[in-house]
């Protein structure tokens, strides 16, 4: 069966080429397609001979990046099963959540989590958990957990496979994040896996790439949009543990990388890197930006000091992740856009009443095609909200595009802004201040930052005859949410612009504090 075993394949196309570099491990691991195909049957048969792994069952994965990410989609990708990233930034309440949300039937861990998942036990200890199993990745044991190499490594590699399997069955969940409440689980089908391998490799990939990951491997971003398409392919990829800038600048020149993915402010610190004068990046063919447009002044260094070509891209979890993309010679020519659709998603620009709209109208942007994911994982109402009777999916996103259907992006979704690469929730951080007793009236906007692109600023009218100061608030955020969706700034009001509706104006507010 084909279908969820790629690594399978490759054994047989590209044995003894090399797969997977992993940069993060001490020494450093490097397994050919035979290497990791079988390193991967063996996960497979130890999840189902002894965690009880079968077809649409999940399995979580709380680390860092590393080559186990990838074990773990692959293996269950033969067993049917569903992998489960879990983003290792939540708070341990959410991530407790999640795992009641999803009950999965083991958990992969890393040794940084230790911590985290000892909380994690204690709070659903008393819930209705499928997990029997807690696998340990690195570093000393715990009671409850084994060693993941030598235990893969006593497991048999005889091949796996799920006969039943069809491209409509889901090979993942990614976690979105919400705008209350927990993230909602897109759920990643087989199909919308292969439409987005062919969408890469129509405009980005061809034969031998050699392509370094350094996006989180619980995103559509680090899983999908290029890695994806180099299994399929046959190619070299490059993991980090981490984003090292300059350990990247060393890998790209060591690795004869050619292609290289990352968000504005990764490419912003690698030119501040100790080996940013001396580093070779000769080897690149393109560099591709995504999460938010590449600002003209840093194109146009990476090109005067490096010779770097570069591509935006854009895309979502829910879709692709490949979505448009803007050529490296449109990259200062069209500034600011994402470029145009990609080859197989039909798009349309309308206005609040569903119509179409034509150049230089702002409206939502709405997506269709094959590579779209098959709604959020025990959320039917989420999944209706957002698929229309013609079977459009509604973004959120409010867009143009210009006479030469060159897209450009307005508004996120609803008030939602990027930090580091994560996006961030308003709502969610308001519903936890509206827990302390003080607060009366809150509001969270993102404002621009030189590192992170855009960091939290909750603005707070405080109840009459009450107290509080900016580290009581932000010290309140941190027991109940993830650290990078914490403000960084309180700015406290007498009041807050309100519409005639009766609903706070936010963008007054990011229109006040962007000018401040």
């Amino acid at each position: 069966m084909y279908i969820g075993d790629t690594l399978g394949r490759r054994e047989i196309y590209s044995p003894d080429k090399l797969a997977i570099i992993d940069a993060g491990k001490r020494p450093e691991l490097r397994l050919t397609w035979r290497e990791w195909n079988r390193r991967v049957n063996r996960l497979a048969n130890w999840l189902h001979d002894e965690a009880g792994v079968g077809k649409g069952d999940r399995v979580a994965i709380l680390a860092r990046d590393g080559i186990e990410h990838l074990d773990l989609l692959y293996a269950c990708g033969k067993l049917g099963a569903i992998s489960t990233p879990l983003n290792w930034r939540l708070h341990p309440r959410e991530l407790a959540g999640l795992i009641e949300l999803t009950t999965p039937k083991a958990l992969l861990f890393g040794d940084d989590f230790r911590d985290t998942v000892a909380q994690i036990r204690l709070t659903i200890n008393h819930q209705p958990s499928t997990i029997n199993h807690f696998l340990h990745l690195d570093g000393p044991g715990l009671p409850f957990s084994q060693e993941y190499q030598s235990t893969i490594d006593q497991s048999t590699d005889r091949p796996v496979t799920c006969e039943t399997l069809t491209e409509e069955d889901i090979a993942c969940l990614l976690f979105t994040g919400g705008t209350t409440g927990l993230p909602k689980g897109a759920q990643i089908s087989h199909r919308q896996i292969c439409w987005n391998v062919l969408n890469t490799v129509i405009h980005d990939l061809t034969h031998d790439d050699i392509y370094l990951c350094v996006f989180p491997l619980f995103h559509a971003g680090g899983l999908f949009a290029y890695m994806s398409s180099q299994v399929v392919f046959g190619n070299t990829s490059v993991l980090t543990r981490q984003f090292d800038p300059a350990q990247v600048l060393e890998l790209i020149e060591r690795e004869g990388v050619t292609v290289f993915a990352a968000v504005p402010t990764m490419y912003q610190m690698l030119t501040t890197a100790p080996n940013w004068a001396t580093a070779d990046m000769s080897s690149l063919r393109f560099c591709t930006s995504g999460g938010a447009p590449l600002p003209v002044p840093l194109v146009e260094q990476y090109t005067r000091e490096k010779g770097i070509r570069f591509k935006q891209g854009f895309g979502m979890t829910e879709y692709g992740p490949g979505l448009f993309a803007l050529p490296p010679e449109d990259a200062i020519r069209k500034a600011g856009s994402i470029g145009r659709p990609n080859f197989f998603i039909d798009v349309r620009v309308v206005d609040d009443d569903n119509r179409p709209l034509g150049p230089n109208e702002v409206g939502e942007l709405l997506l269709k095609g094959p590579s779209g994911s098959s709604g959020y994982w025990q959320n039917p109402q989420a999944s209706a909200a957002v698929i229309d009777d013609d079977g459009w999916f509604h973004t959120g996103d409010l867009v143009y595009h210009d006479d030469e259907w060159y897209f450009y992006v307005v508004d996120r979704k609803k008030d939602m802004f990027i930090s580091g690469g994560e996006n961030v929730y308003p709502a969610e951080i308001e519903q936890v201040l509206y827990r302390h007793p003080a607060v009366a009236m809150c509001a969270v906007i993102g404002v621009p930052d030189p590192r992170w692109g855009e960091v939290g600023l909750a603005c707070v009218v405080l109840k009459p005859g009450m107290t509080a100061t900016e580290d009581e608030l932000i010290a309140h955020l941190q027991a109940n949410l993830a650290r990078y969706k914490v403000p960084k700034d309180v700015e406290f009001l007498p009041e807050l612009p309100i519409s005639a509706a009766g609903k706070i104006l936010k963008r007054e507010l990011r229109e006040q504090y962007a000018q401040s």
